[in-house]
């Protein structure tokens, strides 16, 4: 009896399971497969890390500012980009990209559309803190070591320096017959090391003990005897003659590679993430945006590091100049221009501190950015950073459509912060701006951090900005388009 009761349990089973099988739904040919969340979230995540393994070889190529505006006119050339010198006239086209340097360290790239309507601009850095090369920089420690004479560049982090490999990139200028040319190098190898006192000569080196830049800080670079100078090294790597070599502009780099940590891949670490991460986002928006009806344009300066006081940096006239070159050739009047910058917006674009980990009394506790949050909008009441709340409104209106998060900063009121470009440039071109960022940590060390899905949230907003309109309905108030 319960060997049949068996077989019929197990023909209902495989009468049950054949209906069921036939009132399925059958996909269609042609139709998608429905991924889960599971799924895409996986896709996003390789999405992210992708995005910041390219970030972290655009740094790798960009030692200096020198290297990185090269690195920025080589991705403007593979767009059909077309440079222009400011020592000539060139023929303009409407819908083209035109791109100029000045010093070799600053680069503005545009886009003018027919009857333009504003200006949609976004300005970074291409500078970072570093140890720049005396005229005369080998000297010799007790006839034993030969030491590199350098000074600082910025307010760097001494400590983050020491123990590390470095090697040295710039420009030299050379003779050629009645020329003086500009060359650009990397000494693309392991080359010095500014080695740490011990702890058994120094005991207190552990108590916030300080460096003394001409002391404490000159790089080691080859024994005291017989040794191939550097200024050899430079002219074989450069393939000119030693005599040949005028002057130069040389800086040390770190050359520890860049790499994405944490327990899922969430971090990354590099130098010069500041602010080479906002460069770098910045380009790659400007060359994803579509045309629109304002003129575009991206601006990367040099010396911000230093207060921006010079022919190349946010306190020159680049910026005016470059908006008198595109007034002039698309025959914008003085009036018209004007009024277009009040139909325009300005994106300040330099990273911002996230909140630390080990020290998170140092910000502010309603107002402190993290990493993998979303961009950072930047405010200060001493107008340190440009941002007012017409500007703050506009940025955040631009990243909702855009589906990227933003985040506040602001510090302590006892901790005074920096200053970026924002500021300076509305001094010259008085337009509504904003200060952003992305949120690191350990701004200004040689070996910064940051969170991977802030480089395509970075780079999400500000194509979305570059395709975006401004129209002023009067002073304060605005329309997005």
């Amino acid at each position: 009896m319960k060997y049949f009761i068996d077989c019929l349990l197990n023909l209902c089973y495989i009468i049950y399971e054949r209906i069921s099988c036939r009132l399925k739904p059958k996909k269609l040919k042609g139709e998608p497969c429905k991924k889960s969340a599971a799924s895409v979230d996986n896709d996003m995540d390789a999405i992210y890390k992708k995005e910041a393994k390219e970030l972290l070889e655009f740094i790798k190529k960009s030692p200096t500012a020198y290297h990185a505006v090269r690195s920025i006119c080589d991705l403007l050339k593979e767009s059909n980009g077309e440079q222009i010198c400011e020592a000539f006239d060139f023929d303009f086209s409407y819908g083209k990209t035109y791109y100029i340097t000045r010093s070799m360290t600053s680069i503005i790239a545009f886009r003018v559309p027919k009857n333009p309507k504003g200006f949609m601009i976004c300005a970074s850095h291409t500078d970072s803190p570093t140890f720049k090369l005396k005229p005369s920089f080998e000297k010799s420690v007790c006839g034993k070591y030969i030491t590199l004479d350098v000074e600082k560049y910025g307010g760097m982090i001494h400590s983050t320096w020491l123990d590390r490999p470095l090697s040295v990139a710039g420009r030299i200028t050379v003779r050629e017959e009645n020329r003086v040319i500009s060359k650009l190098l990397t000494l693309d190898r392991d080359l010095l090391v500014i080695p740490n006192v011990c702890i058994h000569f120094n005991r207190s080196i552990n108590d916030g003990g300080k460096y003394n830049p001409q002391t404490d800080l000159s790089p080691l670079y080859a024994e005291g005897t017989d040794h191939t100078s550097l200024i050899k090294l430079i002219a074989e790597e450069t393939k000119v003659r030693q005599s040949d070599i005028l002057s130069h502009e040389l800086f040390l780099y770190d050359r520890t590679p860049g790499c994405i940590w944490g327990s899922d891949g969430q971090f990354f670490s590099s130098s010069r993430i500041d602010d080479i991460a906002c460069a770098y986002t910045s380009l790659k928006a400007f060359l994803k945006a579509e045309p629109t009806e304002c003129v575009q344009i991206y601006a990367s300066l040099d010396n911000e590091e230093t207060g921006s006081m010079s022919r190349q940096g946010a306190h020159s006239t680049f910026l005016y100049d470059v908006l008198n070159l595109i007034c002039s050739k698309a025959d914008i009047s003085n009036s018209n221009r004007q009024r277009m910058i009040n139909s325009s917006l300005m994106v300040s674009a330099d990273n911002a501190h996230a909140l630390h980990p080990c020290h998170p009394e140092y910000c502010d506790q309603l107002n402190a950015p993290v990493l993998n949050g979303g961009v950072a909008i930047k405010t200060n009441a001493a107008q340190r950073y440009v941002t007012d709340a017409v500007s703050a409104s506009l940025f955040k209106e631009i990243c909702r459509k855009s589906n990227v998060p933003t985040q506040s900063f602001a510090n302590r009121s006892d901790i005074a912060g920096g200053s970026t470009l924002g500021n300076i440039l509305t001094t010259n071109v008085p337009i509504c701006a904003v200060d952003i960022g992305m949120p690191q940590l350990a701004m200004h060390s040689a070996w910064e951090s940051a969170g991977v899905k802030d480089v395509k949230y970075m780079t999400d907003c500000l194509s979305q900005f570059y395709m975006t309109r401004i129209i002023c309905l009067c002073d304060g108030s605005y329309e997005i388009v």
